[in-house]
């Protein structure tokens, strides 16, 4: 059943774009395991996720980002992580400190996105992007893309695509005002 529901994730999420190759994890909280997707698999076709205790150690098989996933879900109320890596949210991070939306939806649902750094997949990642996600929805990486929580799967994806979208309609607007 968690195997539909991370492919059906994965391919809205490789349908909007939102994700290229085999950039990108999804997790579920499950008490006091979590379920996440494995390394170096298409979202698409994720396959089986692997299931990984709070604390501890976690098997090779499970997402380079565990260590994220597994901070906010100690530190938040989040109960699903999307991670993605759309294209203009990516180039937006590098570019911008945070995030102001001039959009309506972003405006309404995410007024400020903020900008946090860390390598992929470290202990420092794992702390930036839990406090940023403690009193929201949305935080992007410098130059990696999008962590989005949610109460589920559905959720955080849409948080996800929020991201890309208001970051695309910022870059077009800015390079409108210049060109």
């Amino acid at each position: 059943m968690l195997d539909q529901e991370f492919q059906r994730i994965g391919r809205r999420l490789r349908d909007e774009g939102l994700v290229g190759g085999t950039f990108g994890n999804i997790s579920v909280r499950d008490g006091n395991m979590l379920e996440i997707t494995q390394t170096g698999c298409y979202l698409d076709e994720p396959g089986t996720p692997v299931r990984i205790a709070m604390i501890g150690n976690a098997p090779p098989q499970a997402s380079s980002e565990y260590r994220v996933h597994r901070a906010v879900y100690l530190e938040t109320p989040h109960r699903a992580i999307v991670h993605a890596h759309p294209v203009h949210a990516v180039a937006a991070s590098i570019l911008y400190d945070e995030i102001v939306p001039i959009d309506s939806e972003g405006s309404l649902l995410c007024p400020r996105i903020p900008v946090v750094e860390g390598a992929p997949g470290t202990a420092e990642l794992a702390r930036a992007v839990s406090e940023a996600l403690r009193l929201r929805n949305l935080v992007l990486v410098r130059g990696h893309g999008t962590f989005a929580g949610g109460a589920n799967l559905d959720e955080a994806c849409l948080y996800t695509s929020l991201a890309e979208h208001a970051c695309r309609v910022l870059l077009l607007v800015e390079a409108h005002r210049r060109g």
